[in-house]
């Protein structure tokens, strides 16, 4: 299925500044590898995922078929918290004898590691690599910096709204179809069901709470002469917090068990019968379907402000990169393609529901299952992205934006002291940026 023009527009945004892992890690230039051994074992880190056996066992099938090439060749994977990765890619770019040779990351840190100099530039080997052709652009996009290519796209995802249909059709409630309805129908649900959370959000879900704020006509910065300024203080974007945050109470999801939660924690309520609706990816759809809903959830774009719109969603999507540190760089390469080839993103897609990010087989497998069609709607619809700042980074690894809504949701502070305290340390980040 390939992109469409209204697809990729609002998502040119993707050259996916952001993520490092703090605005102020020390530069890594230093520590390129000086050989490139032909054999011995390389590392990888991977992200844990809510479900993570089907994702181990599709990684275990590219691992063997690369040592099928590579005998000499051993591989040893470890899967790390997503929650945690700043802190153990710091470290790794900054002590090379420690760190792994490949990384998998979010195509929100590609700039930042960039920036920190902990990505190896594949470009050469990227060209050259016949699948590479069929890359959707949006998803080159997220591995390219300043004409440089640094690593291969592994998914692309959004998230839209998982909902109990068993739940709905008892209490006689519609699918919501705006913002004000998904409110309302959460609050009546746990009314009626005090052991449910009518809609489970999470104070640090950021990725979750985004599109109330752009659906309301907000933005996190807006951009002018190439810098950025934080816009999340600005009117539209506090009637999207507002929104958000009128979510966590006692009439929906209370404060104290969802202030801290994160967007697994609100996809792993919902799997486990504990809420009736959820904001997740389409990368969330193996873990509810191994979950306690199986057979009886859907799942539908999550409805914008105007009845029958779309919020918009979060462009996100994971890469896979070899460290610029690794002493092992062909092979490293070659690895990168195994687990991140056509082969092994029709299998992720199989077994997590991870969208391919060629253009090839994510049309093979939209047609294989159904359940892709509400993302590929949203996809459509408009997507939005994060400000394309390395400040991102510092923002991100901060938790200026959970810790706002946290301040919020806890009664600390106010939408509009709590947003404009955000603000300044976005702005702080922005400059430091440069």
């Amino acid at each position: 299925m390939k992109l469409s023009a209204r697809l990729i527009a609002p998502l040119a945004a993707l050259v996916l500044a952001g993520l490092t892992v703090t605005g102020c890690a020390p530069q890594t230039s230093d520590t390129g590898a000086t050989k490139d051994e032909k054999s011995g074992t390389l590392r990888v880190w991977l992200f844990q995922e809510v479900g993570n056996k089907p994702k181990e066992r599709v990684v275990d099938a590219a691992v063997a078929a690369f040592r099928e090439k590579h005998t000499d060749a051993k591989v040893e994977i470890e899967y790390i918290p997503v929650e945690t990765r700043a802190q153990r890619v710091k470290a790794a770019f900054n002590d090379p004898k420690s760190a792994p040779d490949l990384i998998e990351y979010g195509n929100t840190d590609t700039a930042g590691y960039v920036k920190d100099g902990g990505l190896a530039d594949i470009k050469a080997e990227f060209d050259a690599w016949d699948e590479a052709e069929d890359t959707d652009p949006t998803a080159r996009q997220s591995v390219t910096v300043g004409g440089g290519i640094y690593g291969a796209p592994l998914f692309v995802g959004v998230r839209a709204l998982y909902y109990r249909t068993d739940v709905l059709k008892e209490l006689g409630l519609p699918v919501p179809t705006s913002q004000a309805a998904l409110i309302s129908t959460a609050k009546k649900i746990h009314r009626a069901k005090p052991g449910l959370y009518g809609l489970a959000v999470g104070g640090a879900y950021t990725y979750g709470a985004m599109p109330f704020l752009w659906a309301n006509g907000g933005e996190l910065a807006e951009e002018s002469g190439g810098t950025f300024k934080a816009a999340v203080n600005s009117p539209a974007a506090r009637k999207g917090i507002e929104a958000y945050t009128s979510l966590f109470g006692d009439d929906n999801c209370p404060a104290a068990k969802c202030a801290s939660m994160g967007g697994n924690a609100t996809v792993t309520a919902f799997a486990s019968g504990k809420a009736a609706m959820a904001i997740g990816g389409d990368f969330s759809h193996s873990a509810v379907e191994e979950g306690a809903v199986k057979g009886k959830y859907a799942v539908v774009p999550l409805p914008g402000v105007a009845a029958g719109s779309i919020a918009p969603a979060f462009a996100g999507g994971n890469n896979i990169g070899v460290l610029k540190s690794s002493s092992r760089r062909t092979l490293a390469v070659e690895l990168m393609k195994s687990l991140s080839g056509k082969k092994t993103q029709a299998e992720l897609f199989d077994a997590m529901g991870f969208l391919p990010t060629y253009t090839d087989v994510r049309a093979a497998s939209a047609e294989k299952q159904p359940f892709v069609a509400p993302f590929v709607k949203t996809l459509g619809a408009g997507a939005k992205f994060v400000p394309a700042s390395a400040g991102w980074a510092q923002i991100d690894a901060s938790l200026v934006l959970p810790t706002m809504f946290q301040e919020i949701v806890s009664g600390r502070k106010g939408v509009a002291a709590a947003s404009d305290d955000a603000a300044r340390k976005m702005d702080a980040a922005f400059s430091s940026a440069g």
